[in-house]
């Protein structure tokens, strides 16, 4: 099952979506191959969408305060920010290709196109990305005294 919509299917983030909702990403995804040290996206930059990771491994390494250890994705299916398929807004994060990688890149337009038709996906989406920040801002937690500090 190496489709677009079958690369959707085993992505965490969009069990949110029936199979004809992936069937439509999956048509409106563009697969994407970066060579190992290619930059995928840069701090600082609004992606058009997000990325779901088909092979590869790609590390990613936050910016400005919220700064840390860089980390890996190498699991088919991870989605690198998928909060770009909602919101039109800077990344605090860079991501590279480690290796040869292949992605699938959905375009935040025709997700929202789907959220706007089916109101259900589009709570299904807010609740998703409503956890997913709250880890965010837990994960940051222990650097909150030394933002303070500073």
């Amino acid at each position: 099952m190496d489709d677009a919509a079958g690369v959707l299917a085993r992505a965490d983030f969009f069990d949110i979506c029936n199979d004809e909702q992936l069937r439509m990403l999956g048509f409106a995804g563009d697969r994407k191959h970066f060579d190992a040290d290619a930059v995928i996206y840069k701090a600082g930059d609004v992606p058009g969408g997000a990325y779901v990771l088909i092979e590869g491994t790609v590390k990613a390494r936050h910016e400005g305060a919220e700064a840390g250890k860089p980390y890996a994705l190498s699991e088919p299916g991870s989605v690198i920010s998928p909060t770009s398929l909602i919101l039109e807004k800077p990344r605090p994060v860079t991501f590279t290709a480690v290796t040869d990688c292949e992605l699938l890149f959905v375009p935040r337009m025709a997700f929202l196109k789907l959220a706007h038709q089916d109101p259900d996906l589009a709570a299904r989406a807010a609740q998703r990305i409503q956890a997913e920040l709250g880890r965010y801002m837990h994960a940051l937690e222990p650097l909150r005294g030394k933002m303070k500090g500073a």
